[in-house]
C-alpha cells in the first residue's frame, strides 16, 4: 500500500527533513521580564502576576502589546532587560530528539529540563542540538540584553555611518529595524521569531542538499537533485513534470539525481509570461513525498552595448523590473507565515509589481514568502542582512558564523524561481566612499569574497551582486551598474534629472512621505498635519538631518504646483493634504514615464518602500494597516504590462510612448485628442496599432495629428490653444480601455469647477461592484472613497470621450453592504456621492 506525504520544504543546519516535525512547539509559552543578569539559569522561583501568555514564533514585543503593556506609539525598550519564555510538554515516546530552533532573536540561552543546551548569538542562524526528551519536559529560552553587548570594544571601525543608534550593531548579527530612528518606530526585536520544533533522532533527511532547476536554450528543464541521505533504505526517484529518474550513488555516499524535461512550461515574471510552477517528489519505497514547488527559468544580466550598465533578461526576454523594497508586514510580531504573507503580495501583483527587494536594514523571509513571490510571478532581489557598517569579517569567529548564516539561508531557497538577485548587502561601499576613503578600504572580502562564494555554491543560476549601489566613478553614481536614486526626491532635483541622471538600475529610489486616504488618517486617530504633533513625528527623517520628507513633498509642491505649502497647510488642510497625495503621484508616474520608454537606458527601478511600519504619511505605498494609499495606484498606473506614457520632448513635441510587455500580439486603437478648457477637442488624431509581444514604440505626436501642433507649447506663437493632451489605447475587439495618459502643458492649474461627473453603481459577482463615471471636462485627481470597499483605481484623471470604470471589491465584515462613493477632485468645487441599490 502507497502512502503520500506533503512536506514543506523544512530546512534544518543540517539538512532536508523527510518527515513533518513530530512536534512543532507552538503552545502553552508564557512570558516575563526581569532585569539582567549574569548568565546562568536564573528563573522566578514561582509564577507571578508579571507572567504572560506569548506566541511562538513571535516577539516580545506581540506578546508585550497584546497584554497591554507595550505602546506602540511610545516603545519601550527591550533591548535593556533579560526575556525569558517558557514552556512545558509531555513526550508520548521519549528517548532522542533533534530540536531545531529556526531563528532566536538575539542572544539567547536555552535550557531543557533545567540544563543549558545551547547558547546562540545571533538572529539570522537557525541553530539544532541533539536532546533526550522525558516523559515531562521543562523549556525555557533566556534572551540576555542586548545593550550590554553593544557596549562592548571590537576591531576598529574605518567608517562610522549615522544610519542606526549604536556602532556596536556591526558586532551582532540581528536586524537593523528597531535601531534606526526616523525610519521606524523604535521596537526591538526580541524572542522566538521563528518556529521551534521537535524531530525524532531516527527521521530520515538528507545532508548538504543541493537542490537546483534551470532552463536551457532550447527550451529544455533540467532539475538536478543531490545529497547524502540519512535513515533512508532503499533507492530514492525523483519526479517532476512527468518526469523520473532514480538517484545513482555516488562514490562518496551522497546520491545524485537529475531530469531533463523537454518543452517544459517555463517560469516568467508575471508582467511578460505565466509563472509555471512543477511539483518535486521523492519517492522512497511505497511513499512518495512531496518537497514543494520549482519553476524553470534562466537569468542572464544585460549589461547593455557599453558593459556599464545592469538589466535582467529571463529566458531570452528583456525584463524591466518595477517593484518596491518591502520592509516588514508587521514590525511587532515579524510574522513568517503564508497568511501575513498574501495579502500584502497579492497587492503587489496586481499593481503590476514583478520585483520586491528584502533590503539588508531589514530581515530575511520565511520559505512562505519567496513560494508566494513564485506564485505570483515576482522576482525578489535579496539583499543579505548586512548595511553601511565596516563589519569585522578580519576575525575568523564573526567570518565563520557569516558563512553558516548565508549558508542557512540559502539552503532554504534552493530549487524556488522568485529568487531573481542576490546582493552581498546594502550602501557599504557608499559609506566608505562618502568618507573619502579609498576603495582599497570600503571593497572587502565580506561582499566580493565570502558572500560571492555560498551565493555561487548554493545559487549558481542567480546573479550576484557584491553591493547596491555600486558601479561608477564612485559606487554611488547612478549612470553605472546598481543605483540609489534620490535625485528626483530628497536631492531636490527637478524631474528632468531623472532622464539626465541615466539612470541603468535603481535598486531602491523616489523615496516620498505619501499621505494615505482620509479615512485611513481618521481611524488612525490623527489631527491635521498642521497642528497634531504625531503627524510630524511619524514623518521618515534621515537621522541627523535637519529635514524630512514631508518637506521633500512640500519642495515639489512648491515648484510643480506653485503654491506655499505652509499656506495651505495651515489655512486648508484638506486641501493641503489633497495637493501632496497628488503631487506624489504624480512624480512617480512621470518619472516611471522616462524610464520605462524604449530609448531609456533604464532596466529597472525599486520605489522605497512598499508599506508603512507606522500610520501616517511614511515611505510605503501601502499603508501599514495594509490599505493602499493614492501613491500605489500611481504606481499600478505606471507598471501596467500594456500600457502607454507621454513625455515632454520641449520643441520636439510630445512623444506618445506604447508598451507591451505581454507574450501576446496586442490589437489596439491609439486615440489623442488636445482639449481646450478641458472640454473643446482643438485637435485630435487615430491610429490601429499591433503591438508585438515584448515591444515598445514611439511615435511623435504630429504623426498622429498629420500636421504640426504645438503639443508641448515650446514654440509660443501666441497663446496657448489647449491645456491638457489625453492619450488613450483601446482594446480593437472588446473596446475595453486598456491605458490613459495625460499631459498638462501650462503645468498645474488654480482654477476649479464645478463637479460635472455622472456616476452609476451596478452589482457585479462575488459581492463586487462596479462604478462608472462619465465627465464633460477634463479632472485632475479624482478620489473616491467607498467605506469598506476597495478600489481598483483611485487618485486618477478623468477625461471625455470614455468612460471610466472601477470595480469596488468587499473588505473583510462588508459583504452585502450598498457602497457609498464620494468624489473630488484637486481641480474639481465640492463634491459628488454616487450611492448603490
Amino acid at each position: 500500500m502507497t502512502s503520500s506525504v506533503s512536506i514543506p520544504p523544512v530546512m534544518t543546519p543540517s539538512g532536508l527533513e523527510l518527515e513533518a516535525p513530530a512536534r512543532v512547539l507552538c503552545d502553552h509559552w508564557t512570558l516575563w521580564v526581569t532585569e539582567p543578569g549574569p548568565p546562568g539559569f536564573d528563573l522566578p522561583p514561582e509564577p507571578g502576576p508579571d507572567r504572560i501568555d506569548a506566541q511562538v514564533p513571535g516577539t516580545s514585543a506581540g506578546a508585550l502589546h497584546r497584554a497591554g503593556r507595550f505602546d506602540l506609539e511610545n516603545p519601550a525598550p527591550l533591548h535593556d532587560k533579560d526575556i525569558w519564555y517558557e514552556t512545558r510538554f509531555p513526550a508520548a515516546d521519549p528517548g532522542r530528539y533533534r530540536l531545531v530552533f529556526e531563528g532566536l532573536a538575539t542572544i539567547a540561552d536555552v535550557y531543557l529540563n533545567k540544563q543549558l543546551i545551547l547558547t546562540s548569538r545571533g538572529m539570522f542562524t537557525p541553530r539544532e542540538v541533539e536532546v533526550t526528551l522525558e516523559p515531562d519536559n521543562h523549556l525555557a529560552i533566556g534572551f540576555r540584553a542586548l545593550f550590554p553587548e553593544l557596549d562592548k570594544k571590537g576591531p576598529r571601525a574605518r567608517w562610522k555611518p549615522q544610519l542606526a543608534t549604536s556602532q556596536g550593531l556591526r558586532l551582532v548579527r540581528t536586524t537593523l529595524l528597531g535601531h534606526m530612528p526616523g525610519w521606524c518606530p523604535e521596537v526591538h526585536a526580541v524572542g522566538p521569531w521563528r518556529p521551534i520544533t521537535l524531530h525524532r533522532a531516527d527521521a530520515p533527511r538528507v545532508h548538504d542538499l543541493r537542490l537546483q532547476s534551470s532552463l536551457k536554450q532550447d527550451g529544455t528543464g533540467t532539475l538536478r537533485f543531490s545529497g547524502r541521505p540519512e535513515n533512508l533504505d532503499g533507492t530514492l526517484t525523483l519526479r517532476c513534470a512527468g518526469q523520473q529518474a532514480i538517484m545513482r550513488l555516488q562514490p562518496d555516499g551522497s546520491v545524485l539525481g537529475e531530469l531533463s524535461i523537454p518543452d517544459v512550461a517555463a517560469w516568467m515574471p508575471h508582467t511578460h509570461g505565466v509563472p509555471h510552477l512543477h511539483d518535486i517528489e521523492l519517492v522512497n519505497g511505497d511513499r512518495t513525498i512531496k518537497l514543494g514547488r520549482t519553476g524553470f527559468r534562466r537569468i542572464d544580466v544585460d549589461r547593455g552595448p557599453d558593459g556599464k550598465g545592469f538589466g535582467l533578461v529571463v529566458n531570452g526576454i528583456r525584463v524591466f523590473c518595477r517593484g518596491a523594497v518591502w520592509t516588514q508586514a508587521d514590525l511587532l510580531n515579524l510574522p513568517g507565515g503564508e497568511a501575513a504573507y498574501r495579502p500584502w503580495l497579492e497587492l503587489a501583483r496586481a499593481a503590476g509589481m514583478n520585483m520586491l527587494r528584502v533590503g539588508g536594514t531589514m530581515t530575511y523571509e520565511t520559505r512562505a514568502f519567496f513560494d508566494l513571490c513564485a506564485e505570483f510571478g515576482i522576482l525578489v532581489w535579496q539583499d543579505f542582512q548586512f548595511a553601511n557598517y565596516d563589519y569585522p569579517v578580519s576575525d575568523p569567529g564573526f567570518a565563520e558564523g557569516v558563512r553558516k548564516e548565508a549558508a542557512c539561508q540559502l539552503n532554504l531557497l534552493q530549487g524556488c524561481p522568485s529568487l531573481g538577485v542576490l546582493c552581498g548587502g546594502s550602501e557599504i561601499y557608499q559609506q566608505g566612499a562618502m568618507m573619502g576613503l579609498p576603495e582599497s578600504r570600503w571593497k572587502g572580502p565580506l561582499t566580493k569574497d565570502i558572500l560571492a562564494e555560498i551565493a555561487r555554491d548554493y545559487r549558481p543560476d542567480v546573479p550576484y551582486i557584491e553591493n547596491a549601489p555600486s558601479g561608477g566613478a564612485q559606487p554611488f553614481s547612478p549612470n553605472e551598474g546598481i543605483a540609489h536614486y534620490y535625485g528626483v526626491g530628497a536631492y531636490l532635483r527637478p524631474l528632468e534629472d531623472a532622464r539626465r541622471a541615466e539612470i541603468r538600475f535603481a535598486a531602491e529610489c523616489l523615496a516620498f512621505s505619501h499621505v494615505p486616504d482620509p479615512a485611513v488618517i481618521a481611524r488612525a486617530g490623527l489631527g491635521n498635519p498642521g497642528h497634531d504633533p504625531r503627524w510630524k513625528a511619524r514623518i521618515p527623517r534621515d537621522r541627523g538631518a535637519g529635514w524630512d520628507f514631508e518637506d521633500v513633498r512640500d519642495h515639489y509642491l512648491r515648484t510643480l504646483y506653485k503654491v506655499e505649502p505652509a499656506e495651505v497647510r495651515y489655512g486648508d488642510p484638506d486641501r493641503y493634504l489633497d495637493l501632496s497625495r497628488a503631487v506624489t503621484c504624480d512624480i512617480l508616474e512621470q518619472t516611471f514615464a522616462e524610464w520605462r520608454r524604449g530609448r531609456s537606458g533604464c532596466q529597472g527601478a525599486l520605489v522605497w518602500t512598499y508599506q508603512d511600519l507606522m500610520p501616517g504619511a511614511g515611505w510605503g505605498v501601502i499603508d501599514a494597516n495594509g490599505r493602499p494609499k493614492p501613491a500605489y495606484y500611481a504606481l499600478k498606473r505606471a507598471f501596467r504590462p500594456v500600457t502607454l506614457a507621454l513625455t515632454d520632448e520641449g520643441t520636439n513635441g510630445l512623444a506618445v510612448h506604447i508598451l507591451n510587455d505581454t507574450p501576446s500580439i496586442r490589437t489596439v486603437a491609439l486615440s489623442l485628442v488636445c482639449l481646450r478648457d478641458g472640454t473643446t477637442p482643438v485637435v485630435t488624431g487615430n491610429r490601429d496599432l499591433d503591438l508585438q509581444p515584448h515591444s515598445a514604440m514611439e511615435i511623435p505626436a504630429t504623426d498622429l495629428f498629420g500636421a504640426f501642433f504645438d503639443t508641448t507649447y515650446a514654440y509660443r506663437f501666441g497663446p496657448p490653444s489647449h491645456d491638457v493632451t489625453v492619450a488613450r489605447l483601446s482594446d480593437r475587439q472588446t473596446g475595453q480601455v486598456c491605458a490613459e495618459a495625460f499631459h498638462f502643458p501650462l503645468g498645474f492649474s488654480q482654477s476649479r469647477h464645478p463637479l460635472g461627473i455622472e456616476g452609476g453603481l451596478s452589482e457585479l459577482a462575488n459581492g463586487q461592484w462596479q462604478l462608472t463615471l462619465a465627465a464633460r471636462r477634463s479632472f485632475r485627481f479624482l478620489q473616491i472613497e467607498a467605506d469598506g470597499y476597495s478600489l481598483s483605481d483611485n487618485g486618477f484623471h478623468l477625461a471625455p470621450g470614455a468612460d471610466k470604470t472601477i470595480v469596488l471589491t468587499p473588505e473583510a465584515g462588508a459583504a452585502g453592504k450598498v457602497p457609498d462613493c464620494k468624489l473630488w477632485a484637486i481641480d474639481g468645487v465640492g463634491w459628488k456621492t454616487v450611492r448603490g441599490g
